[in-house]
């Protein structure tokens, strides 16, 4: 008899534990666009909940295209975290006919983020670098050029990046006030972390600092302009479609002119394009990935993914 009794107890137990930490059951659903997003979201939500993701592995977010469980995650979302439209532009429709319940936070609208322009041309000129513009100006700019030319890949500047964790802590905490404090913590912690990742990486970076290099498209500007780097010019401007021979005959002139050390290709897209770029010139190749591809997700992904592109550059620049 006594033997049939004893688990009472326990089940009594586990539901008073249950009752005493309402975190995991409370937790809001949180859904993240990209990688990076997600892994800075991960890292504000640890020990609390985890946010699913919607592009997963190595695909792009220019290139996207959306599955049914995609739209059934973001009709079960409480919060949706993106960079907004001008980046992840298959989500632009679905945020709102899916998403009906979920608050959306475009991250390019954070308090804090800095945004450059998007440059223009296969091969920059030197003025173009390093133009940028505040967000609380980003109104009056997009009466002038249209919001679209805005750079995007804000989480490659670690200050965005903190930025970034703000944001999110200060909208999951709305959302969710019974853990507000865990995610005010896991804010500051993460702020600190990409800190010291910051003085890590420009200290990696200074011997290679103003050597020119091509990239295969605009993806890096963010990251050039915190580490003193010299990004000369894109293989493409859109991602999406091939350049044309024209293009292709300016960034192997620009290689030539400015004796670019390296040409980086991405995970996600035709490598071929930077062998026909690099054939006959004495630069040498190399990989950049900006969304961490091949990296897994999670909080850890997006120390991983800046280290990553820190080392791709120095290997091709610094040898």
């Amino acid at each position: 008899m006594r033997a049939a009794m004893r688990p009472l107890p326990l089940l009594a137990l586990a539901a008073t534990l249950a009752a005493a930490s309402p975190a995991l059951a409370e937790a809001p659903k949180v859904v993240a666009s990209i990688k990076p997003v997600h892994s800075l979201v991960a890292a504000v939500m640890e020990g609390v909940a985890e946010p699913a993701l919607i592009v997963r592995g190595a695909a792009s977010p220019h290139t996207y295209a959306m599955k049914p469980s995609d739209a059934k995650a973001l009709a079960a979302a409480d919060l949706v975290f993106w960079i907004g439209p001008e980046l992840e532009g298959f989500l632009d429709k679905p945020v709102t006919a899916n998403a009906r319940k979920a608050t959306s936070v475009t991250l390019l609208e954070a308090p804090g983020v800095t945004l450059l322009d998007a440059r223009e041309g296969g091969a920059w000129e030197a003025h173009d670098h390093g133009h940028e513009h505040k967000h609380d100006h980003k109104h009056a700019h997009e009466d002038e050029h249209g919001h679209d030319e805005v750079n995007t890949h804000i989480w490659l500047s670690p200050a965005n990046a903190r930025a970034m964790v703000a944001a999110i802590a200060e909208a999951l905490s709305a959302k969710d006030p019974a853990n507000a404090a865990a995610y005010t913590a896991n804010a500051e912690r993460t702020a600190r972390s990409i800190d010291a990742l910051d003085a890590e990486l420009k200290a990696a970076l200074a011997p290679v600092a103003g050597k020119p290099f091509v990239v295969f498209h605009d993806a890096y500007q963010y990251f050039e302009a915190q580490y003193g780097l010299n990004g000369v010019g894109a293989i493409t401007v859109n991602p999406e479609r091939r350049p044309s021979a024209k293009r292709l005959s300016e960034i192997r002139a620009k290689i030539g002119g400015l004796g670019a050390a390296c040409v980086f290709a991405e995970p996600q897209f035709e490598p071929a394009l930077v062998n026909t770029i690099v054939e006959g010139t004495p630069a040498k190749k190399g990989v950049l990935d900006p969304e961490g591809a091949d990296l897994k997700d999670g909080p850890g992904l997006y120390p991983a993914l800046m280290r990553n592109i820190a080392a791709s550059l120095k290997d091709c620049l610094g040898s």
